[in-house]
């Protein structure tokens, strides 16, 4: 028998496969159910995981009352993640929530209250976190490689989330024009644009290469696409107590990271006291100039440690040993964040400058 019994909730996001593989993987975790309110979103998954028919579910509550679960994925659109979360936290569930955490402070904080006295976790996972050259980058700042950390600049990005699904199957260009019109990607009500999407990876990991710093202030403009409702392109300038760094997001890469690393590469870059660290997506090093040898050189990136080569993994075995979910997947890290991210929509919408929102 599995120790972990795991629900997945709403299809919604299409790294709701690639998470189920992941239960699917693990030696100690089995899919017990999933739920979307559209069957045909669960088609691929119940054929790939070969499930029954009697963990297929089209309704919430019939789904919660076939438990029990040990913990629910959550991949619903960003704007409902605070209404499931309040559904499914009575349920006695641990809740792993895929990026984006919520549509606004407001509802992040609907979602942590929501959790609060249940004695249950609420992870929210950020995929870059699980990047071998981001932790290595991570790594050699809190060794103190390049001084005290004053800037973290993030460029990322994509050819836009419908070019792939789950595992990153590609999508023809002809049918992401097709999908746009119903996907909630490209709805403002649903938390759809750029800017939600990818600025809460910069600001979520900034915040925890920062040791949780908050900027002060934050300007953003975003672009403004006839026939488009939400934002294809965003720039944002947190500035700090002790500087300034940039944060950009797009849909409309030349190349998805993935595949093809695009120009201006998608990563991160970080400016310290004494030396700077560049770290690509999926790299498999990063650059790094000190003081002492000013010269650009490549570090090799660590290899993840068992226990943490992917979110449930890491989620399942922090579980299993009572220990709280940290840096990047931790709802406080990630409140601070997403108090980015309204104030960088707030700004690019007012277009001026404007305090963090509390």
């Amino acid at each position: 028998m599995a120790r972990f019994r795991i629900i997945g909730i709403s299809f919604d996001h299409m790294h709701m496969g690639d998470l189920l593989r992941m239960v699917h993987a693990h030696p100690d975790a089995e899919i017990a159910g999933i739920f979307d309110p559209d069957r045909t979103k669960m088609l691929d998954a119940l054929k790939t995981f070969g499930l029954p028919e009697d963990r297929v579910f089209t309704d919430l509550d019939a789904a919660m009352a076939a438990g029990p679960y040990d913990m629910a994925i959550l991949c619903a659109a960003t704007a409902d993640h605070a209404a499931y979360t309040e559904r499914l936290a009575p349920h006695a569930v641990h809740i792993f929530v895929e990026k984006p955490f919520a549509a606004s402070v407001a509802d992040a904080r609907r979602m942590i209250a929501a959790m609060d006295g249940t004695g249950k976790r609420l992870a929210i996972n950020w995929p870059l976190r699980w990047v071998e050259s981001h932790v290595t980058a991570k790594r050699l700042i809190d060794e103190g490689l390049i001084g005290e950390l004053r800037e973290v600049h993030f460029s990322d990005g994509n050819r836009g989330p419908l070019y792939h699904l789950a595992d990153k199957v590609e999508v023809t260009p002809e049918e992401v024009e097709r999908r746009k019109p119903g996907s909630w990607w490209y709805r403002k009500s649903s938390g759809g644009g750029s800017l939600l999407d990818y600025l809460g990876y910069g600001a979520t990991l900034g915040t925890w290469y920062m040791g949780g710093d908050a900027p002060l202030e934050v300007t953003c403009v975003v672009d403004d696409t006839p026939g488009i409702e939400v934002d294809q392109h965003a720039i944002a300038v947190l500035r700090y107590a002790h500087g300034l760094s940039r944060m950009e997001t797009r849909w409309g890469t030349f190349t998805d990271p993935w595949t093809h690393q695009p120009q201006p590469t998608c990563g991160f870059t970080f400016v310290g006291t004494d030396g700077t660290i560049a770290s690509p997506d999926y790299a498999d090093h990063v650059t790094v100039q000190t003081r002492a040898r000013p010269e650009r050189h490549s570090t090799p990136a660590d290899p993840l440690p068992e226990g943490e080569r992917n979110p449930i993994e890491y989620v399942l075995g922090r579980i299993a040993r009572g220990e709280p979910v940290d840096g990047p997947l931790d709802p406080g890290l990630c409140l601070t964040a997403q108090r980015i991210v309204d104030t960088a929509a707030l700004s690019a919408e007012a277009k001026r400058t404007l305090q963090l929102v509390p």
